[in-house]
């Protein structure tokens, strides 16, 4: 199957319908499976170096909402079993996500995370932040001293669209242990490889899971 750039994260498709497998190799397009076997599109992104590692990517906000709806379905299944009390959403594409899982879970609200310093902010509370697709952006994370009321006590969900790296869960870990939060369980959309397995303090769930990926002699992509 060959699809355009604009193409992917649109479809759910049926089990076993997205070409390629981890022997045989990936070309174009990774096949997410989610836990029911459907599967999700993803785009393989070269990433930066000798042009020979891969990734597959994930932009939750430009997916179709019937994709969205079915990745907030999932990870709200997964995460129920924690019986969270507040869910925390982290900025930018995790916001979003948060709020439909929020929603799922029967919250009436989310506590947003932000990288944009308002004058009542505390600096105290926050921390510097990369990601993978953005490793030259230094950002700063900030929890709103206001929200620490409904944090104090609580059972805390994390939720972010990806975790890679690590680097940003790192990010998030410190600066909740900072206030004193120690989540019960983070949530993603998708986890990617396992670089982030050495900084999560809590249990991980995601609504799918997908490898690094390493170019082949074929021109193909495997795991």
């Amino acid at each position: 199957m060959t699809l355009a750039p604009h193409e992917f994260w649109q479809e759910i498709y049926p089990a076993g319908v997205l070409d390629g497998d981890n022997v045989t190799g990936f070309l174009g397009h990774y096949p997410a499976t989610l836990p029911d076997g459907r599967q999700i599109a993803l785009p393989i992104r070269v990433l930066p170096g000798d042009g020979r590692q891969a990734v597959a990517s994930l932009i939750v906000n430009q997916a179709s909402f019937a994709v969205q709806g079915v990745l907030a379905d999932t990870l709200a299944m997964r995460l129920a079993e924690y019986r969270p009390d507040v869910v925390i959403g982290v900025p930018t594409l995790g916001l979003s996500l948060a709020a439909a899982v929020a929603q799922r879970l029967g919250h009436r609200r989310f506590v947003p995370l932000g990288t944009s310093r308002k004058f009542w902010y505390d600096e105290g509370l926050s921390e510097p932040m990369t990601s993978i697709t953005s490793p030259d952006q230094i950002k700063r994370l900030y929890l709103d001293p206001r929200m620490l009321p409904l944090l104090a006590g609580r059972r805390v969900a994390v939720i972010d669209d990806v975790a890679s790296s690590g680097s940003t869960l790192r990010a998030i870990m410190a600066l909740l242990l900072r206030a004193e939060i120690i989540p019960q369980v983070a949530g993603f959309a998708m986890v990617q490889g396992v670089g982030w397995q050495s900084v999560a303090s809590c249990p991980v769930e995601a609504a799918f899971a997908t490898p690094r990926l390493h170019l082949g002699a074929d021109g193909r992509w495997r795991p």
